[in-house]
């Protein structure tokens, strides 16, 4: 058994939390496997995480319904395929032949649709749990680490199919290359049709998911190959510190199952001691990056706008191959993708599966090219965390240097979440230094509360060159890029909050004329 609950039979999956605040909903810890599952309610069902159990269900021929604040670009496919949604929060959105309430750590107690389940006896369920019991069975493919998590699992999806296989996904994200970001099956038209248990989702074939440690609830899943990306500091306003943190990871790699394999990114000092540390109890640990002692090593890349051509060290010798995608960082995640697709599916050509991930083309604000607008193009990104913002720039900074036309690296940055912000805010003007002019917007709150201490400023004080500045509102961003843009630039649209609706306005406004150097 390769995910850690079942449809039938006693619950072997762990407590997808490890630490229960004020207003948490209380939860049951696995799926229910004590009767039959034919109705699923998915609260919040409009964001990308909650979405893909929404599709995963519908896909295993269970009736679904939902709710949500707002509309969103994950609810008209999901109407599509059968949902019942409702975009409001009502106790009579739950219908009488609900048979499980599904919810995020984004979702409170005070919930009307979370009374009226704990009022009817109905279990509730977080996502993770979810997702364990719809891909009950599978050999998983997960992927962990503070950043790379979506864009590695599907380059590990891509590679799967690369080598003839159909495998299962979960992404916290829309991947064009998939169509979709959760399925059983490329074409969701050959799915089996269910008859309401959560079992009749086709064959029983590998799954690639993202396994989310910013509420630990991805201690819900016992996967095959586990990939760990990076390990650092964050979501600290859910575990508390970086010990409880790192601990969680720790408690993860003791879920792998039986012949399975850790898989660590050697380069990064977090995933690396996270190996170590599960090599000593015994854990079967896969290293890669760019050192010489890594089993899957990095020995040559050459980036330029239109992708990257790598040559590698495996276990199974040497490999040539190109990406679709530029960035040191995504050629970190499609090794790793590889050396646990690879450790999951042994028997797999490692050329077919190299074949299926050079036609990635990349997620949903990854490095996401928006458009092109008075000379000026305009990029996406879902970076939020000082690393990734990091990684994003030296990306934009190394194509830009390859176009030779002299243009600069701007920056529009929307922080996320006010406890992160506090926490690095350091690290964060550090990062965004390394741009030729960066503008950072108001904190976007997310799940937390308001916290009048914490703004823009927050992060500017720290640089003293004047390069760092804040800004307010979407009005205001668009001027100042239009007025400081030239022919050739590139402009970094940075954060994982509401940042993406203020892009359509930055690129009229550089249509209207960018400004002169």
């Amino acid at each position: 058994m390769t995910s850690a609950a079942v449809p039938t039979g006693p619950s072997k999956q762990r407590a997808p939390r490890t630490i229960l605040r004020p207003g948490d909903v209380i939860t049951q810890p696995a799926w229910p496997t004590d009767r039959p599952i034919r109705s699923v309610h998915v609260i919040r069902i409009g964001g990308a995480g909650m979405s893909a159990v929404g599709r995963l269900a519908l896909e295993a021929g269970l009736r679904v319904s939902g709710s949500d604040s707002q509309d969103g670009q994950f609810i008209a496919p999901l109407r599509e395929a059968g949902a019942r949604i409702a975009l409001r929060f009502d106790a009579a959105s739950l219908a009488e032949d609900v048979d499980v309430v599904v919810v995020s750590t984004a979702v409170r107690a005070d919930n009307p649709e979370v009374i009226a389940a704990h009022e009817r006896g109905i279990p509730v369920v977080h996502r993770a749990a979810a997702l364990a019991g719809l891909l009950s069975g599978r050999d998983l493919v997960a992927v962990a680490g503070t950043h790379g998590k979506t864009s590695t699992t599907g380059m590990a999806v891509m590679a799967l199919r690369g080598a003839g296989l159909d495998p299962a996904w979960a992404l916290g994200a829309a991947v064009p290359d998939l169509g979709r970001n959760a399925g059983f099956r490329a074409d969701p038209a050959v799915t089996a049709a269910g008859t309401g248990a959560a079992s009749d989702s086709g064959s029983r074939g590998p799954a690639a998911i993202e396994a989310d440690e910013s509420d630990g609830s991805f201690l819900a899943f016992a996967p095959r190959s586990l990939v760990v990306t990076n390990l650092e500091p964050d979501h600290l306003d859910f575990h508390g510190d970086e010990e409880t943190l790192t601990a969680a990871f720790d408690t993860l790699t003791g879920q792998i199952v039986p012949g399975g394999h850790l898989v660590v990114c050697a380069d990064d000092p977090g995933a690396r001691a996270l190996g170590e540390r599960a090599a000593q109890r015994g854990v079967a640990v896969t290293t890669y990056g760019t050192d010489a002692g890594c089993d899957w090593q990095v020995l040559a890349e050459s980036s330029s706008a239109g992708g990257t051509e790598l040559e590698l060290s495996t276990p199974r010798g040497t490999l040539r191959t190109t990406l679709s995608v530029a960035g040191h960082h995504n050629v970190l995640n499609a090794l790793g993708a590889l050396a646990a697709v690879g450790a999951a599916v042994p028997e797999a050509e490692l050329s077919a599966l190299a074949s299926g991930l050079s036609v990635f083309t990349g997620a949903s604000r990854r490095f996401d090219v928006a458009g092109t607008a008075g000379g000026v193009t305009v990029v996406d990104d879902y970076a939020h965390h000082p690393r990734e913002v990091a990684a994003t720039i030296a990306a934009a900074r190394g194509i830009v240097e390859d176009q030779g036309l002299g243009g600069r690296v701007l920056v529009v940055f929307q922080p996320h979440l006010f406890s992160r912000t506090r926490d690095f805010a350091a690290d964060f003007a550090t990062a965004l230094a390394a741009a030729d002019l960066t503008w950072v917007m108001p904190v976007y709150a997310a799940r937390e509360d308001p916290d009048p201490r914490i703004d823009a400023r927050t992060i500017t004080d720290h640089v003293q060159t004047g390069t760092v500045r804040p800004v307010e509102g979407p009005d205001q961003v668009a001027a100042a890029v239009r007025g400081a843009a030239v022919p050739g630039d590139l402009v970094l649209m940075l954060g994982a909050g509401d940042i993406v609706e203020t892009t359509p306005a930055v690129l009229a406004a550089l249509g209207d004329g960018a400004g002169e150097r």
